[in-house]
């Protein structure tokens, strides 16, 4: 964990639901970072200044069992998006014949999964836009854990329903406060590309578009991923003031989740991709 005096903070904040206890969730969170570093790139830092906002019981009154991260099996990099993506078009050519148009609407999401969000998690998100003091409580937890780490370099890693929370704050304190800067911001998995989404920032910050203390935002998918039913954000969010625009990227997320579409919108099989690791890299 980050000290007071390290030059530089990895953030994280995490998605609705019932969560593990708060402890075991985050040494998840670094586990799997930890493992992405060591498979994708061969490192292995002795510390990395991470702190998890948790938010498990924002609604809930119990947490869900302690869970173990679990590693995928051998020793290679986990598979990127561009390696997987020409095997998979390779596959379809040459043996889908007249299903590939079926294909490629699974691939991009465009099937009865992408409903899953609006039917399961709807009544959550009405929550956090509905009900102001919880929607004020929550932002409170990562708005002074950004305030107090202001000077030095900070990463935000957001995954789900978190992505909102981040954006939202990132727009508020750059309202209130010009000058602060957050060096990075990484969201997986997001529904920030949702219609009602979108609407609902435009109601709040009158135009979408990148915070303005952010200095670089790459935002990371899955195409399979039911949240992040649009995998592009750069068409919905404008460049920022600083000319900073949004970096979209695919990625294969392998975590042996739950089962169905929900497998691909796990946070640990984000936080190992490659290319959420060589962004880590670069930051550290």
């Amino acid at each position: 964990m980050a000290s007071e005096t390290e030059g530089f903070v990895i953030i994280g904040i995490h998605g609705l639901g019932k969560k593990p206890p708060e402890a075991n969730y985050a040494r998840n969170w670094e586990a799997a970072i930890r493992d992405g570093l060591v498979r994708n790139l061969g490192l292995s830092p002795a510390t990395l200044p991470f702190r998890l906002i948790y938010w498990g019981l924002w609604r809930y009154q119990d947490n869900l069992p302690e869970e173990q991260y679990l590693p995928g099996s051998g020793s290679a990099p986990y598979p990127s998006y561009v390696d997987r993506w020409i095997n998979d078009v390779l596959a379809d050519v040459l043996g889908a014949g007249g299903e590939i148009l079926d294909s490629a609407k699974r691939l991009a999401g465009l099937d009865e999964a992408g409903g899953i969000f609006l039917r399961e998690k709807l009544a959550d998100l009405a929550v956090y836009y509905d009900n102001a003091s919880k929607r004020t409580e929550l932002r409170k937890l990562l708005r002074d854990a950004l305030v107090a780490n202001r000077g030095k370099r900070i990463m935000l890693i957001s995954h789900s329903m978190g992505t909102i929370v981040a954006y939202d704050v990132l727009r508020a304190i750059g309202r209130d406060d010009p000058d602060f800067v957050v060096d990075h911001f990484v969201t997986l998995g997001s529904p920030l590309g949702l219609p009602y989404v979108v609407r609902k920032i435009a109601d709040e910050w009158e135009r979408p578009r990148v915070p303005s203390i952010v200095r670089r935002w790459s935002n990371f998918a899955e195409r399979r991923d039911p949240i992040a039913f649009d995998v592009h954000l750069g068409d919905d969010y404008t460049s920022s003031d600083r000319d900073v625009a949004v970096r979209d990227a695919l990625v294969i997320n392998t975590y042996p989740g739950r089962p169905g579409p929900w497998r691909y919108h796990a946070a640990f099989g984000y936080l190992r991709t490659p290319e959420v690791s060589r962004v880590i890299r670069d930051f550290t």
